[in-house]
């Protein structure tokens, strides 16, 4: 089956599954109740094709409704940790650990939309889960952040490529790019970016996300490195909406 026509079957056979749940609701006794439970019945059996997209266009809906209330604090970046267009039409919000090999996978996937895309912004949201060193590494980026001039992505990109975090790779990643570490350090441990944590963190809890990466764009949650042609098509079809 095409992809159009799969998408009509699965849109019909939603259509004919939600009017007999409210024919339920409301009226239990309707004559056609029966019938039209026997033809759902009967066509999902005939077209058992139609349940995944169902479900995932269901899947979406729900994200959809999860994510209409943090938008606004989902795509406010903290300080300086952004790229891209100033007055954007889509945003792209990534959830991001330096300790996480998946995450540093997608950098050149992320780069390469900015490049492209000059109507993207992307917000990175730090959440270090997976260890000590990712919330010390975390903390330095949000401090990289708050000095502005475009330091927090020059950081983020030199403190990915060189592998997991330690002291001495973000020493000398926050010189590379211009920053006296000691002072990076100490600014990482202001009230303001320990609230940007515990913001992102309490963020992951409300979505449902369980790991990093994760993106946000439109209604979308894509969980994983799901590679430059989901994030491309994600990009499009928040633009198209």
């Amino acid at each position: 089956m095409s992809g159009g026509r799969w998408s009509l079957a699965a849109a019909g056979a939603a259509g004919l599954i939600a009017g007999v749940a409210a024919m339920t609701l409301w009226a239990p006794a309707h004559p056609d109740k029966a019938r039209i439970e026997a033809i759902v019945h009967d066509y999902v059996l005939a077209h058992p094709e139609i349940l995944p997209e169902a479900m995932a266009r269901l899947e979406q809906r729900e994200t959809g409704k999860r994510l209409a209330p943090e938008r606004a604090a989902l795509e406010k970046p903290f300080a300086g940790a952004w790229a891209g267009a100033a007055r954007p039409d889509v945003t792209l919000v990534m959830f991001t650990d330096y300790s996480c090999g998946f995450c540093r996978a997608s950098v050149p996937d992320v780069d390469r939309l900015l490049a492209e895309d000059k109507g993207l912004r992307v917000v990175w949201r730090e959440i270090p889960i997976l260890g000590p060193q990712s919330e010390v590494a975390a903390r330095t980026a949000l401090a990289a952040a708050e000095t502005g001039e475009g330091k927090y992505l020059a950081f983020h990109r030199t403190l990915f490529a060189s592998g997991p975090p330690s002291d001495d790779k973000m020493a000398g990643a926050a010189r590379k790019v211009g920053l006296d570490p000691a002072q990076l350090a100490a600014a990482g441990k202001s009230a303001a970016v320990t609230e940007e944590i515990r913001a992102n963190l309490k963020m992951v809890e409300t979505l449902g996300i369980g790991g990093t990466p994760a993106f946000v764009v439109g209604d979308q949650l894509l969980s994983g490195m799901v590679g430059y042609d989901a994030l491309k098509k994600a990009v499009a079809a928040a633009r198209k909406a």
